[in-house]
């Protein structure tokens, strides 16, 4: 909603002068869908957005209507490859193809593909056997608020060593 109705680079450049977050370390991830309702706007938006430098993800890839004629003009960064096609990879051959392919995709465009919804170690190596580049999902960790992430990673890297 806020994607269409408001001026987001605008609110955005106040915001990171604000704050005095470097454009770089914030990224923006907008649905497909969201990105599709007006293609010209979306393309104005997100390109004025690159312009701040901030990072601009596209999520949840490949469940909406969107052409690769339009995904080569959208100013991205990352492409986030839907859970639907995840979830089922490693047992259904046609989820399986179509990952690959968002990731051959992804990176032939000079992309970074995330995949979201990996829960099992199995996915986790069939995904970087592609080519992918980061995961989200239970494998890592459960969604948490920003208090318990650090004490978290801290975990996560003493368990590592």
């Amino acid at each position: 909603r806020q994607f269409a109705t408001e001026d987001i680079p605008a609110v955005l450049e106040r915001i990171l002068w604000e704050t005095g977050l470097p454009p770089r370390f914030l990224e923006i991830e907008i649905t497909e869908g969201v990105a599709m309702e007006d293609v010209e706007r979306t393309i104005a938006t997100l390109g004025a957005l690159k312009t701040l430098g901030v990072r601009i993800t596209i999520d949840d890839f490949g469940t909406g209507y969107s052409s690769l004629s339009y995904l080569k003009r959208f100013p991205v960064n990352a492409l986030k490859i839907d859970q639907s096609f995840v979830r089922n990879m490693t047992e259904n051959e046609n989820d399986a193809a179509i990952t690959h392919a968002v990731i051959a995709l992804a990176r032939s465009l000079k992309l970074r593909v995330i995949a979201e919804g990996v829960e099992t170690e199995q996915q986790r190596r069939l995904l970087a056997s592609y080519g992918c580049d980061e995961i989200q999902g239970y494998l890592i960790g459960p969604p948490m608020p920003a208090t318990e992430l650090s004490p978290f990673q801290d975990a996560r890297r003493a368990a590592r060593t």
